[in-house]
């Protein structure tokens, strides 16, 4: 007889290998086909909603492993909360303005004025951004991403560029909105202001230089320091490393409470910070100075200094701003070039000039810098200070420099005509920060960042001298200044734009917009000029909250979340932040999280010089998406993400592991129909009853570890419940019984029972992740209840009744098994056995053992996976056996018993039975319902 065929083999056409790459596209044509982020909609239309709102990448290049991880970031959060049975709409977005996309036009075109005019330069911007929009949505969608693809949303879109409007409009109407003459971030290369999101730093080399501002009036300065005689000529030392912004000095800053020394140093007498004063002069050659005086800083105040090489005379002003970290503790101020300088400038109303132009070039009537760039003019200085003998000190040093983060040059800071949105006008920043603390921040240092980088910002400079961009669509009063205040004037403007594009507002006369009554508030002049900057398309972004949550039915404001890179602390959750608070008086989202950058496996990171750039285009194309996508939620993304062909590779051996659990159980329930077959749970034998708490316990874990963004930690889980709690336990004591029972036995059924269970509750945790593969798992599960796996919920998992106590007894158990298997396998390596069916285990027990292990004796050899198993008194155990356990010795031996040709057990009945002589007494029983009866496993 053909004992083979007695057996219940697995049988499945779930293919063992994936082929991910070539699968996965038909799975998201059939999505695409049935259009699923429609269905998923309906199907939950009458659920809380759940919304997670997307930062708009740029719409220009391919996208890069960044970007997958972003996205496929989100997507698990989606499907996740899909599992918990929200209604989630995802609507996708690109921001499609700016610098990028007008220098990849500039390439075929030119500049807008120069060989295209600037309405056709806008109209080639748009068609450019279509395109990169096309390639990007094909790529993020290949990646398994669900959202609606069909209608995304587009600062571009008229719609979105209208709100954007009526956004600068709120701000304008409530005096949020100024026009000053600041300094600003600027990019020659660019030529126009940047955000602060767009400044990067880089270490550059740059001169350091101190320089001697001489006291214009000796008698003054001994006056104010009380000294019994006049010194000889004095000056106030500075120190900086910008020496081209020393023609635009207005003033020295001193600290008012900080000590300061007059000191004789060689031929010079020179004031300086006291705690600076030594590694000054040593700068200088003169360590060995005599201390004439010593003052607070507040005693210099209003004294008159001379320029060191203009004719002109500049105060001494005080400012809390002034450190000891390095130099002299006097502070050469420009404001037209300073932060710091310019607030201390109004203070103490200093001229804002700058002789610096917009490309970078001193102006022509510059005295002995004129047509100069900056760089130039750092060396020509350099040589003036030496001929003027103001110069004490030069050496050349690397310091952190702001860069433009698209050109990698440096900026200039420079007092330009911009647009400021006030950080103190309406009490923007302290609102920001009070909406900031009622935030839940992921990580929790998010808070902290975001907060201090809002309570040290400057105001936010929101003009741009571009072309491709929503404008400032500002009136400026002819006569003072102010814009124009009125909010049906930027409704007329933001209806115009609906209709046409922003070039309604470069096309339209401005009668169109302003009408015959308007005139401005704080002069009452009717006379305007039509503003013709761009917005900063950090606004554009920073008002999605605007015109995509508040405009898309399906979505609403706030945001339950909002995700992107750390560095948008700075950029996305700020703009959108301030905005907010600016317009609504509060934060457009409930929480945000923050993944880190992507580095390759040595930590260092990607560039196309170093030649360790990984594209998501090629892991999908060698390993499909569902493996980057196991590799997004394996890393702790909360730091540096590292990726690498041997970590992806690794990660391929864990998607094997998963999907073949997979195929084995559904291979093993090729039979078993959950609705007519399973058992309930009382039925079901105490092992089946175990590993059903085990998987119920799990998914609450996973469910946990999904709602706390802790993606690592349920690929952690999901690997180990595949390769130790099933593979290297559960399913590997099943086999005896799933394959030698019969068909429909109580112990296979209640086997299939669990096991189905287990593979319902596994394909739906697998499936924010493994999207396709859950997805394929799903289609050959049978009929469902529902179309697809991503309609599916949590699966009901039932704790057994008495869960706790049956927990404590298996945790024993599996002790057992563990210390069995090392002493099995000693023995096989030592040659005693071949396999650990050839053994028999004798266990010598203690009472407690002995009361514990009674009830499964029949059974536990199927348990430890032995041929026999005998249970003695402990007081029997041979002299030489030690412990295995507290209690407990343990022996093997090699079975004397024949090996039954059916499940490979060596029984000492095979060979009784002339009707079955090669078959052990249980398998003759099996060959025919209801065939043995089991109660443990």
């Amino acid at each position: 007889m053909d004992y083979k065929s007695t057996l219940n083999l697995p049988k499945t056409d779930f293919p063992m290998q994936g082929k991910l790459p070539q699968q996965e596209p038909l799975t998201l044509r059939r999505w695409q086909e049935a259009d699923l982020y429609q269905q998923l909609l309906q199907a939950r239309a009458d659920r809380p909603r759940y919304i997670l709102h997307d930062g708009p990448p740029y719409a220009n290049g391919q996208i890069h492993i960044g970007h997958a991880v972003n996205k496929v970031l989100k997507d698990i959060i989606n499907k996740s909360k899909l599992l918990e049975g929200f209604q989630v709409p995802y609507v996708p977005g690109w921001d499609c303005h700016g610098l990028p996309i007008e220098i990849q036009v500039e390439k075929e075109l030119g500049r807008p004025g120069e060989k295209v005019s600037p309405r056709v330069f806008r109209e080639a911007c748009r068609r450019y951004a279509e395109g990169q929009v096309a390639g990007q949505r094909q790529d993020f969608e290949r990646l398994g991403i669900v959202g609606d693809w069909q209608h995304p949303y587009l600062t571009m879109h008229f719609q979105a560029e209208a709100d954007i409007v009526r956004e600068l409009g709120r701000l304008t109407v409530n005096g949020s909105v100024y026009r000053g003459a600041k300094p600003v971030h600027w990019c020659v290369d660019c030529g126009s202001a940047l955000a602060e999101a767009e400044v990067e730093y880089q270490d550059r080399t740059d001169p350091s230089v101190d320089v001697a501002f001489a006291v214009v009036d000796a008698d003054e300065l001994r006056r104010r320091l009380g000294l019994a005689q006049q010194t000889a000529a004095a000056s106030l030392v500075i120190w900086t490393t910008t020496p081209w912004t020393l023609p635009a000095n207005q003033a020295v800053a001193v600290h008012p409470d900080y000590r300061y020394q007059l000191l004789r140093a060689g031929p010079h007498t020179l004031i300086l910070a006291a705690e600076l004063a030594a590694a000054a002069l040593a700068r200088y050659g003169h360590p060995d100075a005599e201390l004439l005086a010593e003052f607070p800083g507040a005693a210099l105040e209003g004294l008159l200094l001379q320029h060191p090489f203009l004719e002109r005379q500049v105060p001494v002003i005080l400012g809390h701003h002034v450190t000891l970290d390095a130099g002299t503790g006097c502070v050469h101020t420009a404001p037209a070039h300073g932060q710091e300088d310019y607030e201390a400038g109004l203070r103490y109303h200093l001229p804002v000039e700058s002789p610096v132009e917009g490309n970078g070039r001193f102006r022509a009537d510059t005295p002995g810098l004129g047509g100069q760039t900056v760089a130039a003019a750092n060396d020509s200085l350099v040589t003036l200070l030496k001929e003027r003998g103001a110069l004490l000190h030069f050496e050349k040093i690397r310091h952190s420099y702001p860069h433009c983060w698209r050109h990698k040059t440096p900026l200039l800071f420079r007092a330009t005509p911009q647009w400021f949105i006030s950080m103190e006008r309406n009490g923007l920043r302290a609102k920001a920060l009070a909406a900031i603390a009622e935030t839940r921040w992921i990580p929790e240092w998010g808070q902290e960042r975001i907060a201090g980088m809002v309570a040290q910002r400057p105001d936010w400079c929101i003009s741009r001298q571009r072309a491709w961009g929503v404008p400032v669509a500002l009136f400026a009063c002819a006569h003072c200044g102010e814009p124009l205040r009125d909010a049906a004037v930027f409704e007329r403007i933001a209806r115009a734009i609906e209709a046409a594009g922003v070039d309604a507002w470069f096309d339209h006369p401005d009668g169109d917009f302003l009408g015959t009554d308007a005139h401005c508030a704080p002069c009452g002049h009717n006379h305007f000029t039509k503003v013709t900057d761009i917005l900063d398309v950090w606004f554009d972004s920073g008002s999605t909250h605007a015109f995509v949550l508040e405009r898309r039915p399906e979505l609403g404001n706030p945001a339950d979340l909002y995700l992107e890179g750390s560095d948008q602390h700075r950029g996305w959750f700020q703009s959108s932040l301030l905005e907010s608070v600016a317009s609504r008086g509060r934060a457009p989202y409930q929480a945000v999280l923050t993944h880190g950058f992507t580095v390759d496996g040595e930590g260092r990171k990607m560039s196309k010089s170093l030649g360790n750039v990984i594209a998501p285009q090629k892991v999908i194309d060698q390993w499909g998406a569902d493996i980057l996508r196991l590799w997004v939620a394996s890393e702790d993304y909360r730091g540096e993400i590292p990726i690498s062909d041997d970590i992806l590779k690794r990660l391929g051996e864990s998607y094997r592991r998963i999907r073949n659990t997979a195929r084995y159980i559904l291979g093993n329930c090729h039979d078993f129909d959950p609705v007519a077959d399973a058992l309930p749970t009382e039925r079901l034998l105490e092992m089946d009853r175990w590993m059903l708490a085990r998987t119920a316990l799990l998914q609450e874990e996973i469910r946990v570890a999904y709602g706390e963004f802790q993606f690592h930690r349920v690929q952690q889980r999901l690997h180990h419940f595949c390769s130790v709690d099933l593979g290297g336990l559960y399913l590997d004591v099943l086999k005896d019984r799933l394959y030698t029972t019969p068909q429909k036995s109580r112990a296979r059924r209640s086997a299939q029972t669990v096991l189905w269970q287990i593979l319902a509750g596994m394909v739906r945790w697998m499936s924010p992740i493994l999207s396709f593969t859950a997805e394929e798992i799903w289609t050959f599960m049978g009929p469902q209840p529902v179309p697809g796996v991503l309609f599916a919920e949590y699966q009901s998992l039932p704790l057994p009744a008495g869960s706790e106590a049956l927990m404590a007894r298996w945790e024993r158990l599996l002790t057992l098994r563990t210390v069995a298997n090392q002493t099995l396998e000693a023995q096989r390596k030592a040659g005693t056995i071949g396999a650990f069916l050839d053994a028999e285990l004798h266990l010598y027990a203690n009472s407690d053992w002995q009361e514990f292990l009674r009830p499964y004796a029949g059974e536990l050899r199927f348990f430890l996976l032995s041929s026999g198993l005998h249970l003695h008194p402990y007081a029997e155990r041979p002299a030489a056996c030690l412990d295995s356990l507290p209690g407990l010795a343990m022996t093997v031996g090699a079975s004397a018993a024949a090996k039954c040709a059916r499940c490979w057990h060596r029984r000492p009945d095979v060979g009784r039975y002339a009707e079955h002589p090669l078959l052990c007494g249980r398998c003759i029983e099996n060959l025919a319902e209801p065939g043995e009866t089991r109660e443990i496993c």
